[in-house]
C-alpha cells in the first residue's frame, strides 16, 4: 500500500459529469479525476445521439419541461427539470466555446442544425453527426489535460469509499474523505483523500447480458455509496433500446432507430412474419421505444428465439448504402449484408435511470459526498428518460456541485488520518473462474428475470440467487485480494439486488417498469427510497 494521494476535490469517473466538475473547480482548487480504464472510455464517448436545449424559434422551456415529464411517466420532480431545461442553453454554449464543433444549420440558416427525436415536440438536439459523445469527450478532456490545477489518473478502479468508519480512530459519522482505488498499473490498493469527493461513475448497464454500455458500467458508484450508506432510489427503471445487433463478438452495436423510420421490418425468423402488426397496429415499427422493445421480448420469449430480425432490404441496394454508410460498412466486415438481408437484433439496456439520491446541489446523503450524470437520481428522469436528457444532466449537475463545494469550501472539514488499506490476511486467488461463472450468471438472470417484461415470480427467483451468490462473493471478497474482475462482480451484485428490491416494491406498471402482475397505474406517483 502506499502512500496516501492527498488533493482537494477527488472526482471520480472521467466523463461529462467528472470533467464538467472538475473544469468548474480548477481555477480555485487541485482536483484529481481518476479513470477506470483509460480517460475516455466512459459512457459519454459512446452517446450517438445529441443534446436536447431549447434552441428554436417557437419552442419554449415549457414545451421541454412538458415532454420530459410525459416521457417520465409523471415520476419526474417537476422543480428540478425545471431547473435542469432553463440552463441547457447555456450549457451548449459553453461547450462551443471549449471545441465541440456542432452541425451549423443547414442552407446558410443561423446557428446550429437541431435533429428531433422520439418524445420530443420539436427539433432541439444540437449534435456532431452521429458522435456527439465523442465529440464532447474529447473537447472536455482537452480542456482538462491543458489545466495545471488537474491531474488525471487512468487505470484506477475504484474499492470503496473512505468514510468515517477508516478514521484511524473510528469515527460513527458518515463523512466521504475519498476513495480506496486498485491501480492497475502496480496491482496495489491507493489512497485518494479529498474534502469533497464527487461520484461520477455512469451507470449499472453491465448488470444485463446485453446493454449497449461500456464494459465499465458495473454500478459501482451506486454499490459503494449504498454500502457507505446513502439512500438510492428508482433502481426498477432500466431503459432498453429495442434494436441492438445480435453478434457474439461485438457486444454492443447499435442499429438506429432511422432503421425503422425508412421502412425497417420486424420478421419472426421461425415464422417469417412480420409481428409489429400484432402489438401496435396503427404504428407498427414507429411505436415508442418501450413498446416495440416489449413486443421483441414478447416474440423471443414466445418461441423460444435468440434474436428477431431487423429487414430493411426491400428498399434496395442504393438508398440503404446511401442512408446508413456506417452501419452498413460495419455490418459487412462481420459478414451481414443489410441490403440483401436481414440484421439479427435483440433489445438491448440502455440507460439507468435510478441511482443515488442527490438534491439540486448534487449532494448525496453523506457529508462530503457528490454525485453527478447517470449514478445519480436527482428527480430528472422519472420513470422513463427522454432522449438526449442523459449529457444534459451531466453538464447541469457537475457545475451544480462544483458550485456548491466552491461556496461551502470553508465549511468542509479537511480529511483526518485514514488508515491504509490491509490485506495482509489474504492471499491471491487461484479461482478466476468463479469470477467469469457468476458475471455471466448474473447478467443471464437479470436478463431473463428482470428484463422488459416483469412478473413476480420471476423477480423473487432472482433474488433467490442473488443471495445465494452474494454470501459465496462476500466469502470471496475477505479471503483474497481484490482485483478489477472481482471488484466489478461484488458492485454488479450489488447493483442486481438493488434493481429487483426496487422492482419487487412496486406494485404498478409505469414507465419502464412493466409487470403482468401489476398492469396498471396506480396514482399518485411515487418514488422508491432505499435505505440502507
Amino acid at each position: 500500500m502506499s502512500d496516501p494521494h492527498p488533493t482537494d476535490v477527488l472526482v471520480i469517473g472521467s466523463g461529462a459529469a467528472g470533467l464538467t466538475a472538475a473544469l468548474n473547480l480548477a481555477d480555485r482548487f487541485r482536483v484529481t479525476v481518476l479513470a477506470k480504464g483509460r480517460l475516455d472510455e466512459g459512457s459519454t464517448a459512446w452517446a450517438q445521439g445529441g443534446i436536447a436545449a431549447v434552441l428554436e424559434p417557437g419552442d419554449t422551456f415549457d414545451n421541454h419541461v412538458e415532454d420530459t415529464m410525459v416521457a417520465g411517466a409523471g415520476l419526474n420532480d417537476r422543480d428540478v427539470v425545471e431547473f435542469v431545461v432553463e440552463r441547457a442553453p447555456a450549457a451548449i454554449e459553453r461547450l462551443a466555446e471549449l471545441g465541440v464543433p456542432f452541425n451549423l444549420a443547414e442552407d446558410g440558416g443561423e446557428g446550429w442544425h437541431l435533429t428531433r427525436e422520439g418524445g420530443h415536440s420539436h427539433r432541439r438536439i444540437v449534435h456532431v453527426d452521429d458522435a456527439t459523445g465523442w465529440a464532447v469527450q474529447v473537447a472536455l478532456l482537452r480542456a482538462a489535460e491543458a489545466h495545471p490545477n488537474i491531474t488525471l489518473v487512468p487505470d484506477m478502479v475504484a474499492v470503496d469509499l473512505a468514510t468515517s468508519r477508516h478514521e484511524l480512530r473510528y469515527s460513527g459519522a458518515g463523512n466521504v474523505w475519498g476513495v480506496y482505488a486498485y491501480n492497475r498499473t502496480t496491482a496495489q490498493v491507493e489512497l485518494y483523500t479529498a474534502r469533497a469527493t464527487v461520484l461520477a461513475t455512469g451507470g449499472a448497464g453491465r448488470t444485463y447480458l446485453f446493454s449497449t454500455a461500456p464494459r465499465g458500467a458495473t454500478g459501482d458508484g451506486i454499490a459503494m455509496a449504498w454500502r457507505a450508506g446513502a439512500r438510492v432510489s428508482n433502481m426498477e427503471f432500466m431503459q432498453f433500446h429495442p434494436t441492438c445487433l445480435y453478434n457474439l463478438e461485438v457486444k454492443n452495436f447499435l442499429i438506429t432507430e432511422a432503421v425503422r423510420g425508412e421502412g425497417g421490418r420486424l420478421i419472426n425468423p421461425v415464422t417469417g412474419k412480420r409481428f409489429m402488426p400484432y402489438y401496435d397496429a396503427d404504428r407498427l415499427e414507429l411505436a415508442p421505444r418501450d413498446v416495440v422493445a416489449r413486443a421483441i421480448d414478447a416474440e423471443i420469449k414466445r418461441f423460444g428465439l435468440d434474436y428477431v430480425h431487423l429487414d430493411i432490404s426491400h428498399r434496395g441496394p442504393d438508398f440503404v448504402k446511401a442512408h446508413f454508410p456506417t452501419i452498413h460498412a460495419k455490418l459487412l466486415g462481420l459478414g451481414i449484408d443489410m441490403t440483401t438481408g436481414p440484421i439479427p437484433v435483440v433489445p438491448a439496456q440502455h440507460y439507468t435511470c435510478g441511482g443515488v439520491v442527490v438534491d439540486r446541489d448534487g449532494r448525496t446523503d453523506l457529508p462530503g459526498l457528490y454525485a453527478a450524470g447517470e449514478v445519480s437520481q436527482s428527480g430528472l428522469h422519472g420513470a422513463n428518460r427522454l432522449a438526449s436528457n442523459s449529457l444534459l444532466e451531466c453538464f447541469v449537475y457537475g457545475e451544480a456541485a462544483a458550485a456548491h463545494i466552491a461556496a461551502q469550501w470553508d465549511g468542509l472539514p479537511p480529511p483526518p488520518p485514514i488508515r491504509a488499506w490491509d490485506e495482509s490476511r489474504v492471499t491471491d486467488s487461484d479461482e478466476e473462474v468463479v469470477i467469469k461463472q457468476n458475471w455471466t450468471e448474473i447478467r443471464r438472470f437479470m436478463w431473463n428475470y428482470v428484463g422488459i417484461v416483469r412478473t413476480t415470480k420471476r423477480l423473487e427467483r432472482a433474488a433467490h440467487r442473488i443471495k445465494m451468490m452474494q454470501e459465496e462473493v462476500a466469502d470471496y471478497y475477505g479471503h483474497f485480494r481484490v482485483t478489477p474482475d472481482l471488484i466489478e462482480l461484488r458492485n454488479l451484485l450489488q447493483s442486481a439486488e438493488l434493481i429487483v428490491r426496487s422492482a419487487l416494491h412496486r406494485k404498478e406498471s409505469r414507465g419502464l417498469h412493466y409487470t403482468l402482475d401489476y398492469p396498471r397505474t396506480v396514482e399518485p406517483p411515487q418514488d422508491t427510497v432505499l435505505i440502507p
